[in-house]
C-alpha cells in the first residue's frame, strides 16, 4: 500500500467538530459542552478548537436546512462565488472553510476529527477517505488496542474520481468518528460516553505523535464502499418495500448471493443478485431516505500499513 504524506512536524492546531448534521446528539450535545469548557480537549504539544458545525440545523434539530454539510465541501462550492439566494449550508460550509482551511493551503488546521452518529447497527467505525491515509490507519489501531473487546472499524468512504466533500477535507488531514445505532435528535448516555473517550484517546494519539513516539508497521482490514443501492420503489417514486429482516441490524456481516435483502409490501422476497460476496453498512440509515440508499455495500480489503513516526529534525547546521 502506498500512503499520502505523513505529518513532517508536530500537529499544533486540531478542531473536534460536532453537529454536521444537527440531529445527531452525540456530537452536538459534546461540542456545546466543550464550548463552555474547552480546557478536556486541550493537550501539551497543541490545542484543540470546539466548532459547532452547523448551529442552524442544530437549534432546529434537523439533519440539515437546505442540503447535505458533509457533501458541500467540494472544490467548486467553496470557490463559487458567493449570491445571496445560497443554500444556507453553502454559505455555511465556506464560513468553515475559512476558520479550519483553507482547503490545500498551508494555513490549513492540522487535523479534524468530526463526530457523527448513525440510526444503523454500525457500532464504533472511523471513516476514512482512502486507505493510504497512514496517519488515520495509525488512529485507528491506537483506539481499537485500547478496546479490544469493542470493534472499532474503518471506512473507505471516497469512490474513485470523486471529490470528498466532507468537513474535514478542508483541513491537511481529518476523519469522522461514527457511533450507532442511536436515533436522530435523540441522546444515549452509552454512546455519549464512548464518544467521549474515543476523542480523549483520539487526542492522546496525536499527543503521542507530537512527543515523538514510533508506531509499528501492522496488518489490517476495512470496508471501502462499492454503491449505494436503493429501496423498490412504484413508478412513481414511492417505497414499494422495506429492508428484509434477514438483513436488518447485519451491517459488516457478509450478504452472499442469492439472500434476501428487501421484502415488498406486496408480500415477496427480493434478493441479492450480485455476482460475488459483499459486506452492508448503513443499513436502513434514516439519513439516507433523502439520498435514495437503502444500504452501501463494500468490499472488505487486507492491507499492510507502514510504519509511523515524526521524521527526525535535521542534523544539518544552518547558515
Amino acid at each position: 500500500m502506498c500512503s499520502l504524506t505523513v505529518p513532517r512536524e508536530p500537529l499544533r492546531r486540531v478542531a473536534v467538530t460536532g453537529g454536521t448534521h444537527g440531529n445527531e446528539m452525540s456530537g452536538v450535545c459534546l461540542a456545546q459542552h466543550w464550548l463552555r469548557a474547552p480546557g478536556e480537549l486541550q493537550r501539551p504539544s497543541f490545542s484543540a478548537m470546539p466548532v459547532l458545525a452547523n448551529p442552524a440545523a442544530t437549534a432546529a434539530c434537523r439533519r440539515y436546512m437546505d442540503r447535505d454539510l458533509n457533501r458541500t465541501f467540494t472544490n467548486t462550492v467553496l470557490t463559487a462565488r458567493a449570491h445571496p439566494d445560497d443554500p444556507y449550508e453553502v454559505t455555511r460550509a465556506r464560513e468553515l472553510n475559512q476558520l479550519l482551511g483553507p482547503m490545500a493551503s498551508g494555513r490549513a488546521f492540522d487535523f479534524v476529527l468530526d463526530l457523527h452518529n448513525t440510526t444503523a447497527n454500525m457500532g464504533t467505525c472511523l471513516i476514512v477517505d482512502t486507505a493510504h491515509n497512514v496517519f488515520a490507519m495509525h488512529l485507528y489501531r491506537h483506539l481499537q488496542m485500547l478496546s479490544p473487546e469493542l470493534p472499532c472499524r474503518v471506512i473507505l468512504y471516497q469512490l474513485p474520481k470523486e471529490e470528498s466533500g466532507s468537513l474535514g477535507s478542508v483541513a491537511k488531514n481529518g476523519i469522522a468518528l461514527e457511533l450507532g445505532p442511536q436515533p436522530q435528535g435523540v441522546l444515549r448516555a452509552d454512546l455519549f460516553t464512548r464518544m467521549r473517550a474515543l476523542v480523549a484517546a483520539a487526542l492522546d494519539f496525536i499527543q503521542l505523535f507530537n512527543q515523538g513516539t514510533a508506531f509499528p508497521a501492522f496488518e489490517m482490514e476495512a470496508y471501502r464502499v462499492l454503491r449505494g443501492v436503493d429501496f423498490p420503489r412504484t413508478e412513481a417514486g414511492d417505497l414499494a418495500g422495506t429492508v428484509h429482516p434477514q438483513l436488518q441490524d447485519r451491517d459488516f456481516e457478509p450478504l452472499r448471493p442469492g439472500a434476501p435483502i428487501f421484502q415488498m409490501f406486496s408480500g415477496e422476497d427480493v434478493l441479492y443478485e450480485g455476482g460475488s460476496t459483499v459486506y452492508p453498512i448503513f443499513i436502513n440509515e434514516a439519513g439516507y431516505y433523502d439520498k435514495g440508499i437503502a444500504f452501501l455495500q463494500t468490499e472488505k480489503l487486507a492491507f499492510s500499513v507502514p510504519a509511523l513516526s515524526m521524521p527526525a529534525p535535521d542534523p544539518t547546521p544552518g547558515p
